[in-house]
């Protein structure tokens, strides 16, 4: 399904079998979910985290909902507190988890009520290489991700990373959302390129919901 790749002019890119591009989806309420995100990031501070091999993240991430997912060189997992804080994440702000359910159901998930919401913030010259989310025990619960602010180049893949990926401009509101027999995709983000959007400035922010337990 072909459609113009200008913000605004999209409405829904099927990716595979309980997988889209749902184009625009969080548009209307996206100044509000850039404002919740400022406030949580005052309770979780966006940080820098490591690989189990030492290297620095260049995406900064934060957390809230019952778990955040971490890593460090211990490894990735989940924990129910910040460990740069040691208190609870943020608990979700009633939109976050008003606005995963609504993009899950349009894709037949329904009931969809995810645990955790990984927060990234984006800089130019930050990417996300191609990975599979395994660190959950639910495989088969979508995946939903919010697009805000700086376009980007999203990376779908194949269930081996060394499948070439193809290559979706996701632009401010965009959601993807991959479940079902997608849900092992490998997927990742482009480098980011240098930008200003109106509603973040020079950053892009990507709301990632999933169901861990």
């Amino acid at each position: 399904m072909l459609f113009d790749l200008f913000e605004g002019e999209r409405s829904r890119l099927t990716l595979g079998v309980g997988a889209a591009l749902l184009g625009g989806f969080a548009r209307e309420r996206a100044d509000e979910l850039i404002s919740h995100i400022h406030d949580l990031s005052a309770q979780a501070p966006f940080r820098h985290m490591e690989t189990r091999g030492g290297k620095r993240m260049s995406v900064a991430m934060l957390n809230c909902g019952p778990l955040g997912w971490v890593s460090d060189r211990s490894g990735y997992r989940y924990t129910a507190s910040d460990p740069l804080t040691g208190k609870a994440w943020p608990a979700f702000p009633p939109l976050f988890l008003d606005l995963a359910a609504r993009a899950a159901q349009e894709m037949g998930f329904q009931d969809f009520v995810p645990d955790a919401c990984l927060i990234n913030r984006y800089q130019p010259g930050a990417r996300l290489s191609l990975h599979q989310d395994m660190d959950e025990q639910d495989h088969v619960a979508p995946i939903v991700s919010v697009s805000l602010g700086l376009p980007a180049t999203f990376l779908w893949g194949g269930l081996h990373r060394n499948m070439r990926p193809a290559r979706h401009q996701v632009f401010h509101g965009d959601v993807v959302v991959w479940g079902g027999p997608s849900r092992m995709i490998f997927h990742g983000v482009d480098v980011l390129k240098d930008g200003f959007h109106p509603a973040t400035g020079t950053v892009r922010f990507n709301l990632t919901f999933r169901k861990v337990r």
